[in-house]
């Protein structure tokens, strides 16, 4: 990293640190807008400048997450690595950075939900870097904070892309940010001197609706309305009337019925490379039916799937546990081979992020017969009334067939997610 090759929004970051004025830095907006290796590089810098033997905090929204956004880039940073020992061990989670006669502990904390402020009571901290700090609960980020009150010239550093307009870090710190002494630096992509022109333009691509103007231009906006607008605006860009030639393997997603919602499965397609995601075929039922009868039919579907694809995992609501004994029991009284997993049922939010993006990306497809598949993604809403980015479940929407949907695509998501990340 060359200090003359930053643009001067960037070189703020490196400045900030040393000014009495402040006593925190907040850098939001776009992604890819270059903050976050601005932010540790002279998070460190600074550490290293006005202490000798003290602790500091890394946070993300997990232990894995700030390993791979912080610990491992800041290996690589020859204006650290040069003048600097830089040791990670993972088993106690502990960086620690040695020279010039001075060294200092940098603790990776994860804070994933509301009893992690747990995990980070009891230490003192000369600084805090948060991480993606709208991902983590508010009571996580103010236990860190406290750590440092102790400490004369202690700094907080929070970095983040923005959430909705109603998030507590928002009207808490970026509405408050010159009462609380901070720092507030908004970022664009044009902001990162390093993108090309090409670049710019392959970034806009990979978003749409609310995540497009949170993550492209900036915006802490909530989200109202469609939430596949794409789709709904232009379904027939997405409906397929042969499967393609490269399909490899497929999962089915099955989500249970009650209370008026229907028994939905969606069997996914996944193509070479997987490169493309598409949705083969689809099975609906909202009638109340027996344990027995729905068993039947699951054995059915899997059958039908069996018949033209290579099928041989499912992935099912794990809030049912006792219906997903008697799919395995049925599955094994039959002699089927076919793999009967409970679903991972990670965050919506991250599920609809990811579903947008492949949508933006033209990698995602439906075969024109799941109808009940199209009409969800065409009619899923946002909740109003909701506080926070709430998919609307109020049972006149079919969002069965879009939970089956995301969870026959949950164990790829990653590795659909490092593919596009490089094309």
């Amino acid at each position: 990293m060359t200090f003359n090759k930053l643009s001067p929004k960037q070189k703020q970051i490196f400045r900030w640190c040393y000014v009495d004025k402040y006593n925190a830095l907040i850098c939001d907006g776009a992604v890819r807008s270059g903050k976050t290796i601005c932010m540790i590089t002279s998070f460190i810098l600074w550490a290293m400048k006005r202490f000798n033997g003290a602790i500091f905090g890394i946070c993300g929204k997990t232990v894995r997450s700030a390993e791979r956004n912080i610990i491992t880039p800041l290996m690589g940073i020859a204006d650290i690595t040069a003048y600097f020992k830089v040791t990670y061990t993972r088993s106690t989670n502990l960086l620690t950075v040695e020279g010039g006669g001075r060294k200092n502990s940098f603790y990776v904390f994860g804070g994933k939900d509301e009893g992690s402020y747990m995990l980070i009571q009891g230490i003192t901290l000369s600084g805090v870097l948060f991480d993606e700090v709208a991902l983590m609960p508010r009571s996580f980020v103010e236990q860190a904070i406290t750590r440092t009150l102790s400490v004369s010239r202690a700094k907080l550093w929070f970095n983040c892309n923005p959430e909705n307009r109603f998030h507590w870090f928002y009207t808490e710190w970026l509405l408050r940010a010159e009462e609380r002494n901070a720092l507030h630096l908004h970022f664009l992509m044009e902001d990162n001197p390093t993108l090309t022109a090409e670049q710019l333009v392959n970034a806009e691509k990979q978003f749409t609706g609310v995540f497009h103007d949170r993550y492209i231009k900036g915006l802490w906006v909530s989200a109202e309305g469609v939430i596949y607008k794409d789709f709904a605006d232009n379904t027939d860009r997405f409906l397929i009337d042969n499967v393609p030639d490269d399909i490899m393997y497929c999962n089915i997603g099955f989500d249970f019925g009650g209370n008026g919602s229907a028994h939905a499965g969606v069997c996914t397609g996944f193509s070479r490379r997987l490169q493309k995601v598409v949705v083969l075929e689809e099975y609906y039922r909202k009638e109340v039916i027996s344990p027995t009868e729905l068993e039947n039919d699951i054995i059915a579907f899997v059958r039908l799937c069996q018949s033209k694809y290579n099928c041989f995992d499912g992935y099912f609501d794990s809030a049912e546990t006792t219906l997903i004994r008697g799919v395995k029991t049925a599955c094994a009284r039959e002699k089927l081979a076919f793999n009967v997993h409970n679903a991972r049922k990670s965050e919506i939010l991250g599920r609809i992020r990811f579903t947008n993006l492949i949508m933006s990306q033209n990698r995602f497809f439906v075969m024109r017969q799941c109808k009940h598949v199209v009409e969800a993604f065409q009619s899923a809403v946002w909740d109003s009334k909701s506080l926070t980015d709430c998919r609307l479940d109020d049972g006149n929407y079919n969002i069965d067939s879009l939970d089956a949907f995301e969870y026959s695509i949950e164990p790829q998501m990653n590795d659909i997610i490092e593919v596009s990340i490089k094309k």
